[in-house]
């Protein structure tokens, strides 16, 4: 079934002081749709085309965003072929916001929007619409879509994505140069109008920089623009919408711009002529003065380096350039003399190290300046010949030789004498001396090279009319090497021989040492102090040597240690030597000769256990143990019999409870009050630990006076006990936590109770069997005890 629908818009001109609202009804023609007509057209290669004809499809509304009337704002408005105006048809709309953002008045097709709509939330609406019998509830028409299109409106304001920008351009830079760009966004339709459409201008910043109208870039308006002048800008940049006419929404955002340094300024001496003062004493490299060269630009723009470019003291000063501060430090390159001369004269020049070549023009850039340097009279210390001192002696020279001289003097023109002397702080063992006069260094002591090989001194020489002006120099002694010490061996030895050992058998090679160091180098000869008949040595002509086997066998029973002399000498001047003692144990060896033992003990031993017997014994104690672990657990596990079995079994039940008092002074264990407070006492409890045979009413025992001593008290409850015939048959320890007197009762077992002077019968406790027997026999012999 075909629909008829129509569709009102709303325009609206902002320029109109008042919305007008023009109705615009689009009526479909009613053609089926997707209805192909049955016209045929041939084609060439025999198949017929058919052509579809469809009908007009209308498919949008449009809505003005942001409507501020009272009522709901009017949509559009649908309409059936079928709707015969008896009010038979029901309009059923569905989709977006389909019952609270839009409405349909379900009887006449009119839809109405029931809030403001705001475009940049949501630019349109997919909708459905249906007519259907309001009594079937069955469709008149097929559901339709339709889509309501927000109109927008200029509603918002271009915006800046910062509020404060910052940016840098070098100075001196040319007009037009770009520096920065802003882009402010607008949340309005741009295609529709020109709610959308951003323009920029400068607020503030004029006539230094400039801003493009469409881009929104800033460029630089005035040339040569110079840092050292000023260096920050505040720029106010404004975006407007509706393409800047008037009416329009605008935003601003602020940029800083700061402008960077280029090298456009030469170093300059802030004076033509320096003047500088140094004393003669100062050592090389002793800083004289500095000189500045200024700068207006900053960073590397700024770095100078500075030289001497002239000047009669180019060989005896030097300039440095200090990258920190920038300035040329000015240091002594050779010793000075006053009585050489007084005066020097530098030129010194200042010059950027990083130059920008547009701005040569600027040049040059680099600066001079003189520099002025009067050398000032001191009084000098001594001044060694030499800056050090090498002596060489021998080792064996007597005590007093003299090894060396040294020589100074003073520089002065007064020529003062001089006085040497030791510093002892380097000859603590006092080896040597010096003669005050002349210098002479000799010995005082014998010297020794093995000892100490080397020796350095420290001479000082001193002004004797200005003891202070002193000079020291190093004094280096080596001590030469004389043949004073024989070789001995290198290292202990611990030599064996096998019992089963052949004539030949190598058992030991031998080497030696010697504290002398020849210039030709060790040379050692190895040889016996006597013939031996058991053992030989041959040298290998090496500085080692081989002891060998001279008989077939050893017997360590007969034998067990052998000792060997063996000479060891040199080959310097004059000859030394000396005689090393071997000490030789015979071993029992296997068929390779390992040594396997030594001693003769070792044979009387009995031999030990094989590992599977040691390995069986430790299983064996390792079950032990289980077992007896085990047997300890389940012991553990078993549950306690009860003290009394039965009625039948009545035994003397001994209770240990292994708790020990703190004698008198324990105030804490038991509080003897409630002996002093009888009627505090409570009532008499049965045992639990037997059931009795009858039950009774405990008896009150009558409450006491205040003042009962505790005696009385303990006395009445012994006398209680004595005779309740309720008492169970079996002693009853009672501890209470007091010692007085003896007790009057004695002992409170029931064996021996003083509360009556009959003789009772036991021996039926002989009948009871074996396990009463004891007990039969101490109670059996009454009569015999009473007789005793």
């Amino acid at each position: 079934m075909t629909i008829y629908q129509f569709l009102l818009l709303f325009l609206l001109w902002v320029c109109l002081p008042h919305f007008c609202s023009p109705e615009i009804m689009f009526r479909r023609t009613p053609v089926p749709q997707q209805r192909i007509l049955g016209a045929r057209v041939p084609r060439s290669d025999g198949k017929v085309l058919h052509r579809q004809k469809r009908g007009w499809m209308w498919n949008q509304f449009f809505l003005l965003e942001e409507y501020t009337g009272s009522d709901y704002q009017y949509v559009g408005k649908l309409h059936s072929d079928q709707d015969k105006g008896d009010g038979s048809l029901k309009y059923i709309l569905s989709g977006d916001g389909a019952g609270t953002l839009f409405i349909i008045d379900e009887k006449t097709g009119d839809i109405h929007a029931t809030r403001r709509i705001d475009r940049e939330e949501k630019a349109f609406y997919t909708l459905r619409a249906q007519a259907i019998n309001r009594r079937t509830l069955r469709p008149v028409e097929p559901e339709s879509e339709f889509v309501i299109k927000i109109h927008d409106i200029n509603d918002n304001e271009p915006t800046f994505p910062e509020e404060i920008y910052t940016a840098s351009v070098p100075e001196m830079s040319v007009v037009g140069t770009s520096v920065v760009q802003v882009t402010a966004t607008d949340a309005d339709d741009p295609s529709y109008g020109n709610s959308a459409r951003v323009i920029y201008s400068i607020l503030q910043g004029q006539p230094y920089f400039s801003v493009e109208p469409e881009t929104g870039i800033i460029r630089t308006a005035l040339p040569n623009m110079n840092r050292e002048n000023r260096e920050q800008y505040q720029v106010v940049i404004q975006a407007k919408d509706m393409g800047g006419q008037m009416g329009g929404l605008s935003g601003t955002t602020t940029v800083n711009i700061t402008l960077t340094d280029v090298n456009d300024n030469p170093p300059r001496f802030p004076q033509n002529t320096v003047h500088l003062r140094v004393l003669e004493s100062s050592p090389v490299g002793t800083a004289v003065g500095s000189v500045k060269a200024t700068d207006a630009d900053t960073g590397k723009n700024a770095e100078v380096e500075y030289r001497i470019i002239d000047g009669d003291g180019t060989d005896m000063f030097d300039i440095i350039t200090e990258k920190d501060t920038q300035e040329g430090i000015i240091t002594v390159k050779k010793p000075l003399d006053y009585e050489s001369r007084r005066l020097y004269t530098l030129k010194v020049e200042a010059e950027n190290t990083h130059v920008d070549p547009r701005f040569y023009y600027l040049g040059p850039f680099k600066d001079t300046t003189i520099v002025k340097i009067s050398v000032e009279d001191v009084d000098e210390p001594p001044v060694f010949s030499r800056s050090s001192y090498l002596f060489e002696v021998h080792e064996d020279i007597e005590v007093g030789t003299i090894i060396g001289t040294v020589m100074a003097r003073d520089p002065d023109s007064a020529s003062s004498p001089i006085r040497f002397s030791l510093d002892r702080h380097t000859d603590l063992d006092r080896i040597f001396n010096i003669h005050s006069g002349n210098g002479s260094l000799y010995t005082s002591k014998p010297l020794d090279r093995e000892l100490s090989q080397w020796h350095n001194l420290t001479v000082i020489a001193a002004e004797i009319n200005n003891p202070k002006e002193m000079t020291r120099v190093a004094v280096f002694v080596r001590i030469l090497d004389v043949n004073d010490n024989a070789p001995q061996f290198a290292v202990f030895y611990d030599t064996f021989v096998c019992e089963n050992a052949r004539p030949g058998q190598l058992i030991q090679t031998i080497s030696a040492v010697d504290k002398d160091d020849p210039l030709g180098g060790q040379k050692f000869f190895f040889s016996l102090a006597a013939v031996n008949p058991n053992f030989t040595v041959q040298d290998n002509e090496d500085n080692t040597a081989r002891i060998l086997t001279r008989k077939n066998g050893f017997n360590r029973h007969e034998i067990s240690t052998y000792l060997l002399p063996v000479v060891i000498s040199d080959n310097d001047y004059p000859i030394q030597s000396s005689t090393g003692t071997l000490t030789i144990r015979v071993c029992a060896c296997d068929s390779q000769g390992n040594m396997q033992s030594c001693s003769a003990e070792a044979l009387l031993l009995p031999a030990g256990l094989s590992t599977g017997a040691l390995i069986a014994i430790l299983l064996c104690i390792v079950i032990l143990l289980v077992i007896v672990v085990l047997f300890a657990a389940l012991k553990r596990q078993r549950k306690k019999e009860p003290l009394i079995l039965s009625k039948e079994d009545i035994r003397d039940n001994i209770v240990s409870y292994n708790d020990e008092g703190g004698g008198e002074e324990d105030t804490q264990a038991f509080d003897i009050g409630t002996l002093r407070n009888p009627a505090a006492i409570e009532e008499k409890k049965l045992r639990r630990d037997i059931i009795p045979e009858t039950l009774f009413i405990p008896r009150r025992t009558p409450t006491a006076p205040d003042n009962t001593d505790v005696r009385d008290f303990i006395n009445e409850r012994l006398k209680e006990h004595d005779l309740d015939p309720t008492a169970p048959p079996y002693d009853s320890l009672a501890t209470y936590a007091y010692e007085g007197n003896d007790s009057i009762a004695e002992s409170l077992s029931s064996l021996e109770s003083g509360t009556t002077d009959g003789d009772q019968n036991y021996d039926y406790l002989r009948e009871w069997g074996p396990r009463f027997n004891k007990l039969a026999e101490m109670y059996g012999g009454g009569d015999s005890d009473k007789d005793s």
